[in-house]
């Protein structure tokens, strides 16, 4: 089965005429900071066929923050035994790029992995900066960061994300 993709606007009409629903399959965390109002929330996480029975709609549309979580994921979406899906063609960022309206919490935290981004791009950048300026063995925490980085993208596991994840501004946005 093909990836069916559709524009941000193009699934705005098919969801304003009922022929459509809208469906986040991002996490709840990720949900809470930003969301389109009419997307109904499906974690990937906890995805089953079971969630879609009392489905109406004859299409289903599934969004992701990029799209590139739902592509990767189509055969999973397609195994739901939905009449229609579709992919929303470049997720909640092409929405809001189309002039489309989402709703903002800045209250909620961002995303567990802009957190991560933030946190070890600052250590690598602090320790080449002690490196240059106090003593060369702060290069060591540049060392440890690339290291780490290089370990969770081969194991999927992240010991920063990890971390951050139990941190009281992440744990607050969970409950």
């Amino acid at each position: 089965m093909t990836i069916a993709q559709i524009s941000p606007l193009e699934a705005k009409r098919l969801i304003d005429a009922g022929d459509a629903v809208l469906v986040d399959i991002r996490e709840p965390t990720e949900h809470a900071r930003e969301n389109i109002a009419t997307a109904r929330l499906v974690p990937l996480s906890g995805l089953n066929a079971e969630q879609f029975e009392a489905e109406r709609a004859p299409a289903v549309i599934f969004h992701c923050q990029s799209g590139n979580r739902t592509c990767v994921n189509f055969e999973k979406l397609a195994a739901l035994g939905l009449p229609e899906i579709y992919v929303l063609e470049g997720g909640l960022s092409a929405w809001k790029q189309a002039g489309l309206p989402t709703r903002l919490d800045r209250s909620k935290p961002i995303e567990l992995q802009r957190q991560v981004m933030i946190v070890a791009g600052s250590l690598v950048l602090l320790g080449l900066i002690l490196a240059a300026f106090v003593s060369t063995w702060f290069a060591g925490i540049s060392l440890f960061m690339g290291c780490g980085l290089v370990f969770a993208g081969i194991s999927g596991w992240c010991g920063l994300a990890k971390l951050l994840a139990v941190m009281p501004w992440n744990k607050a946005a969970a409950a």
